[in-house]
């Protein structure tokens, strides 16, 4: 079985209160996009499970991938037979398109399906919840509203498919300790949800993500991939989630803006489209 786990970009991001758990509340919309891995699973030519990583290098072992926690999760509650996991990273790390947990909640979703265990999207997505906060989000893949953590999830009727996306990641990668590290609480000024269904070339100025306020600051590379896409012409442009990754909202065709993305951003991991799956 081939699957094609595919990123996904936040749509505002209002960090709103931390939690006496440790962990921040916060409002954003999940929108994904055709960013993808590729993951392969197979009937194992051992006695045990295995999985191999290739395309951009991982600084995981195995073992630790959230890919093989999603099998020993499931294989908790339907024991499994061992398989031989292949995947290929295409998505960048550290870029806050959520590539790992992408890859997590489709191996969960092709496991279900390769033998057969009848489990519904809502109890993959409980599943999916033990090995990551947006694990869950990929089960469904379209828009979703994500409140709590970023595991409570409500569909929005939002449809960006006559846009073109343009998705730059620079040479610089933000930890989650770093991006929390700045983040300062407070309620929005705006109602997310309002905000998200007004036209795209009214969210300039008004559709946030926290994070920026600190992590630009600190990498000003990640800032300017945010002006530049601005000055090509993006109807839209914020960073997706915690960064490093960039992303603009454009009218403009795809495979002319691809050339202009490629020439602009010489030395950084690009990635243009039409905003479909």
């Amino acid at each position: 079985m081939i699957l094609f786990p595919n990123a996904k970009i936040n749509l505002g991001l209002n960090v709103v209160r931390r939690r006496i758990d440790g962990y921040h509340d916060l409002e954003t919309l999940f929108y994904p996009v055709p960013w993808r891995d590729v993951l392969e699973i197979v009937p194992a030519k051992g006695d045990t499970t295995t999985l191999t990583v290739t395309g951009r290098a991982v600084d995981c072992p195995p073992e630790k991938n959230l890919v093989m926690k999603a099998y020993k999760a499931l294989d908790a509650l339907s024991p499994l037979p061992p398989v031989d996991i292949y995947l290929k990273k295409i998505i960048p790390d550290g870029a806050g398109l959520g590539g790992g947990s992408a890859d997590a909640a489709f191996t969960l979703v092709g496991l279900n399906r390769m033998f057969d265990l009848g489990y519904t999207d809502e109890e993959l997505a409980v599943t999916a919840t033990s090995i990551g906060a947006d694990c869950p989000f990929f089960i469904y893949n379209t828009p979703m509203l994500a409140t709590g953590i970023g595991n409570i999830f409500t569909p929005l009727d939002i449809d960006l498919s006559s846009m073109t996306i343009a998705i730059v990641k620079p040479k610089v990668s933000v930890s989650t300790k770093e991006a929390y590290a700045g983040i300062k609480p407070a309620l929005p000024e705006a109602d997310l949800r309002s905000t998200l269904l007004d036209p795209v070339e009214c969210w300039r100025g008004a559709l946030k993500n926290d994070f920026e306020h600190s992590i630009f600051p600190a990498h000003p590379e990640i800032a300017a991939v945010k002006e530049k896409l601005y000055e090509l012409g993006a109807s839209y442009a914020a960073m997706s989630g915690s960064g490093a990754a960039v992303f603009g909202l454009f009218t403009t065709d795809s495979d002319i803006l691809a050339d202009e993305i490629s020439r602009t951003f010489d030395g950084c991991d690009t990635m243009v489209s039409p905003l479909t799956l």
